[in-house]
């Protein structure tokens, strides 16, 4: 069976216009403060004096207003191993110096299984992330490397990205990584681009603005409904009907702040 999603507005209202509101939380409090809020990917602070400067450029100003910059929520600083039976393992290469405990290191992070590797030798590294956005219209999200930002010293490896729609499949994030060089370290330090959030919405000449949104009953119950698909339909993508039919009209409540308002 072919299954094909199209970015079609199911809403019934083609004359939207304004802002096309995206919502963002973290599935989880206790610890939530390591976790920086998204930052829209911009070169204001850049030089924009000359007229012609690539910062005042439209078509510049425009890319990066549809991505959003997730950092690092903690050093990381680990090696690739196999044990004396040939299993992969995750070695703390930071020791006692690391600033993260090992046993909540080993928590967030880890090898998937080798047999699901896409490239023979390629170890894949998940790191488990709780961030999670959603919509009330069609948008896509796409995960993809931080490439507007510099690195001096490349990691060893790409990032495993993906596509999906956040209206009707909001789940909770994780940076794959594809460890080409596996005898290389894999170093990151707190606050470091970790990945982009790019969305794409029905009407590309609106722009986007993402806000935080409350867990509301209704969105509970619908990440109850969709978690954990994916360990029993290999798939995941053939249900996006079936949610889609059972999802609120509403999911998304943006956060009010005491004295946000005026």
């Amino acid at each position: 069976m072919q299954f094909t999603v199209h970015l079609d507005d199911t809403t019934g209202d083609p004359r939207r216009s304004g802002p096309v509101q995206v919502g963002w939380f973290l599935t989880e409090q206790k610890g939530g403060i390591i976790y920086a809020p998204p930052e829209r990917v911009r070169s204001a602070e850049l030089d924009r004096r000359h007229a012609k400067s690539a910062s005042r450029c439209p078509a510049v100003i425009t890319l990066e207003s549809r991505y959003f910059l997730i950092r690092c929520p903690f050093d990381i600083h680990i090696g690739f191993g196999r044990d004396d039976k040939g299993k992969p393992f995750l070695r703390n290469l930071a020791g006692e110096a690391s600033a993260i405990r090992a046993s909540k290191l080993g928590e967030k992070l880890h090898l998937t299984n080798e047999a699901e590797w896409r490239h023979k030798g390629v170890p894949t590294l998940q790191l488990s992330l709780p961030y999670v956005f959603v919509a009330d219209e069609p948008v896509y999200m796409a995960q993809v490397p931080p490439f507007m930002h510099y690195r001096p010293d490349p990691l060893p490896g790409t990032l495993f990205g993906g596509r999906f729609p956040i209206n009707v499949w909001p789940r909770p994030l994780m940076w794959a990584f594809e460890w080409h060089e596996p005898d290389k370290p894999i170093r990151l330090k707190r606050g470091e681009p970790l990945f982009y959030a790019g969305f794409e919405t029905v009407g590309p000449e609106r722009p986007v603005q993402v806000v935080e949104t409350e867990v509301t009953p209704d969105l509970e119950a619908y990440m109850e409904l969709i978690s954990g698909a994916v360990n029993y339909v290999s798939q995941t993508f053939s249900l996006f009907e079936a949610a889609e039919a059972r999802r609120p009209e509403t999911l998304l409540s943006p956060v009010r702040r005491r004295g946000a308002e005026g």
